[in-house]
């Protein structure tokens, strides 16, 4: 073998090996690429599979607010309604339909009215007893006139045996409680009684008069001595 041929002949295998190395070289960057998108296709597929997910658990999230905002709406609106049961219970107490409390101008009315009544009823001499007679029959009605006709037979005759006047002065009229047409009254009077040849006397007396509102004029209707 001549030496030049040799040469020649290593030249071309390590010419050769160089392209196979080459070419080994150049086909490892087609391999790895190939691995990636490989390893990349299952990394999407999670990627959407957890978007996926997300989605799913973003569902019942959006949702909470609005069963929140119903339930607040169920909540204020039960609240509401307490608060009005619980106004109108107030506003329909004992004490704020007494009209005593809240209207003067009919306080004052029915004070006068039984005030002058008591006077009339309650104020005789020996001589003019029909007269408070015929006081009674306009100024007192029911119970309390059916009292003072069962005792006004007694007054008549003790008046004129005894010459006997009395004076009846109402020093205090309280009104307790006032409806529209009905009242209850807390009253102090202070009556005077004279005798023929004898001092007068004075007797402090304590009622509980009822009054009902007829024909716009307050009529009593039931007195009780206290």
């Amino acid at each position: 073998m001549k030496p030049g041929s040799g040469t020649t002949t290593d030249v071309v295998t390590d010419e050769t090996d160089v392209e196979g190395a080459e070419a080994g070289e150049a086909g490892v960057p087609g391999t790895a690429e190939r691995a990636r998108d490989d390893d990349t296709d299952p990394g999407a597929g999670a990627g959407a599979g957890a978007s996926g997910g997300e989605e799913t658990e973003a569902g019942p999230a959006r949702r909470w607010p609005r069963v929140l905002a119903g339930v607040l709406a169920v909540v204020l609106l039960a609240a509401g309604g307490a608060f009005y049961v619980a106004g109108r219970q107030l506003r329909d107490t004992p004490a704020t339909s007494n009209k005593a409390l809240t209207d003067s101008a009919a306080t004052t009315q029915v004070a006068g009215d039984v005030t002058n009544a008591l006077g009339k009823v309650f104020s005789y001499g020996p001589g003019d007893t029909a007269a408070t007679k015929a006081s009674a029959q306009q100024l007192l009605a029911g119970k309390a006139l059916q009292q003072y006709a069962a005792l006004f037979g007694q007054v008549e005759k003790q008046a004129a045996d005894q010459k006997l006047t009395l004076t009846t002065h109402v020093v205090r009229a309280g009104v307790t409680r006032l409806t529209h047409d009905s009242a209850h009254l807390l009253v102090f009077m202070d009556q005077v009684y004279e005798r023929k040849g004898k001092a007068a006397s004075t007797a402090a007396a304590q009622l509980s008069v009822t009054a009902r509102l007829q024909q716009s004029r307050w009529t009593i209707v039931e007195i009780d001595a206290r």
